[in-house]
């Protein structure tokens, strides 16, 4: 209703936050299903100036999935068919029928300070030992 293009049988989950600046730039094509606090962009930009060249198009493609808590960022084409894993920030393209995630999360190092609250920041950052991967 706000200038969003959305096609036929597209389910919003709660919470789904579309661009409310440029929401024109978005289009989201038919048989798509968007998970729960999803985040759409289509501009960045600082400062009071708020025009059409900063928007770029957000293009998802007909029968696209994608899963809770994602951050589809401005200049994104998300082809036909593809899904997206749950906690996905989307940077690039991607091609349709695509199965589309991070790695897996693991260790990155060790704490050996605590957490900044009770040390500063710099503290925190010189006690992280680097936990190599092996081999």
């Amino acid at each position: 209703m706000r200038g969003v293009k959305i096609g036929k049988h597209v389910w919003l989950s709660p919470m789904v936050y579309i661009d409310e600046n440029h929401p024109d730039a978005i289009s989201i094509g038919d048989d798509v299903a968007i998970g729960l606090r999803t985040t759409i962009f289509a501009h960045f930009y600082s400062g009071p100036k708020r025009s059409k060249e900063h928007a770029r198009p957000v293009v998802i493609e007909d029968k696209v999935f994608i899963g809770p808590h994602c951050v589809i960022l401005p200049g994104v084409h998300i082809g036909k068919g593809s899904v997206i894993q749950a906690g996905t920030t989307v940077s690039r393209d991607i091609p349709s029928y695509t199965l589309w995630g991070p790695p897996k999360a693991m260790p990155i190092a060790k704490v050996t300070v605590p957490c900044p609250h009770y040390h500063t920041t710099e503290e925190f950052v010189k006690g992280l030992r680097p936990i190599r991967k092996k081999k």
